[in-house]
């Protein structure tokens, strides 16, 4: 599958469900691809790519964003906390943010460089034991204390449960954002995007559909 079928599909999600699809934002995900493989999608123009782990990050794209300027880098996996700071001067948005600690340290490091990544917060919206993210019954609280720290909260984002029927989870998000004031909903991948663009996702992040299958990195 190529950006431009990825693309085209979004849209017409956007489109069967009486939405502009200038609001839906299609995130690469380009952790664990060849650097070939992402050069060739930033040839073709596109501009916002996603990355799990900042160190990753941290050794692919300042070089690529010096050859391909504009580019926006958000943070879809899990943030520890020895990892904020590096993570708010690199990134231009963090979609995991799940716990108050988390947040403080973001704060601070806001002050520090004059500049503040948008932040989405995880909402575990499975209660999955194993899964990062706040619980559904604890996004109210997170909400308020972000707000009280000046963050820019531009909306919450979940990872559904394999197993179970996706949209009920996007269903959800939808309503728990709706009721703390947020318009940003960052949720749907490969498999479900669709889905998502017509329960109001306004940011997809589509990886293996675009590069193709991950490439696996090395035991150990």
């Amino acid at each position: 599958m190529t950006l431009d079928t990825i693309q085209a599909r979004i849209d017409t999600a956007a489109r069967g469900a009486g939405r502009d699809p200038a609001t839906v934002h299609l995130i690469a995900v380009s952790k664990v691809q060849p650097l070939g493989r992402v050069e060739a999608v930033l040839t073709q123009g596109h501009r916002i790519f996603g990355e799990n782990k900042v160190q990753e990050a941290e050794g692919k794209w300042p070089d690529l964003q010096a050859r391909f300027p504009g580019v926006a880098l958000h943070l879809v996996g899990p943030l520890q906390s020895n990892k904020t700071k590096p993570a708010a001067a690199l990134f231009d948005a963090i979609h995991s943010v799940d716990r108050e600690k988390i947040a403080r340290r973001l704060a601070t490091h806001a002050q520090e460089l004059g500049r503040a990544p948008e932040i989405f917060l995880q909402v575990n919206t499975g209660e999955e034991p194993q899964k990062a993210g706040a619980l559904p019954s604890e996004i109210d609280a997170l909400t308020a204390a972000c707000r009280a720290m000046d963050l820019p909260v531009r909306g919450l984002m979940c990872l559904p449960p394999a197993e179970e029927e996706a949209a009920l989870h996007f269903a959800l998000l939808a309503k728990l954002a709706e009721r703390n004031g947020f318009t940003g909903l960052s949720m749907g991948m490969s498999g479900d995007f669709e889905t998502a663009i017509a329960l109001g996702a306004t940011h997809v992040r589509v990886g293996s559909a675009i590069f193709g299958a991950r490439v696996p990195t090395p035991a150990g």
